[in-house]
């Protein structure tokens, strides 16, 4: 009972400290950090490198620590690309959002930021962390504070519940500003095919 604790415990500090460096790295080529952050990094690569060298026995911990491990792989080939990208001085993957928060700056004005359709959240969750991803981002952009995921997650579950009740096999989630103001809209899909 004690390793699992200590297991759910690693994984809780793994996922935030994920968190944290792709802030991070997001702040660096916004160019409000004047460094790559590789003290953070090297820090979760050894969170990761620890517990990929542990046997997890539970399926769920394993299934959640394989999500996180995929999930910093992919950022970091992300990030080693838009360093190569800076340092040769072609626009990288990450020279659009520059612009983008040139935009920001500028003035509200409408957009849609994200958009999102599930079946099952708690099946989908790479999913659901880029949607919530996603509205934290356009809410701290407006300046209003983060919502806990936990409750953010409840409240995915509940809608596609409802709609899926309704008939709708698969709900639409969007993420949009409109008039300065976050607009986050579910619809159910009525279209979609049930069978795959």
């Amino acid at each position: 009972m004690a390793e699992t604790l200590d297991l759910e415990r690693e994984l809780q500090v793994l996922e935030s400290e994920l968190r944290k460096l792709e802030g991070e790295y997001n702040m660096y080529f916004a160019g409000r950090l004047p460094r790559p952050p590789w003290e953070t990094r090297s820090h979760v690569e050894g969170l990761v490198k620890r517990l990929d060298r542990s046997y997890i026995q539970n399926y769920a911990d394993r299934f959640r620590f394989s999500t996180l491990q995929t999930r910093y792989s992919t950022f970091i080939d992300l990030w080693d690309r838009g360093l190569r990208a800076r340092e040769e001085g072609r626009a990288g993957p990450f020279s659009h959002r520059r612009a983008e928060t040139a935009k920001a700056r500028r003035g509200p004005e409408d957009r849609i930021v994200h958009v999102a359709a599930f079946r099952e959240p708690l099946k989908e969750i790479d999913k659901l962390h880029e949607l919530y991803d996603r509205v934290v981002d356009t809410r701290r952009e407006l300046g209003q504070d983060a919502i806990p995921f936990h409750k953010f997650a409840e409240l995915i579950k509940n809608q596609v519940a409802q709609l899926r009740q309704a008939g709708a096999p698969e709900v639409a989630f969007r993420v949009s500003v409109k008039d300065g103001k976050l607009n986050f809209t579910a619809r159910g899909l009525k279209g979609a095919k049930t069978g795959e």
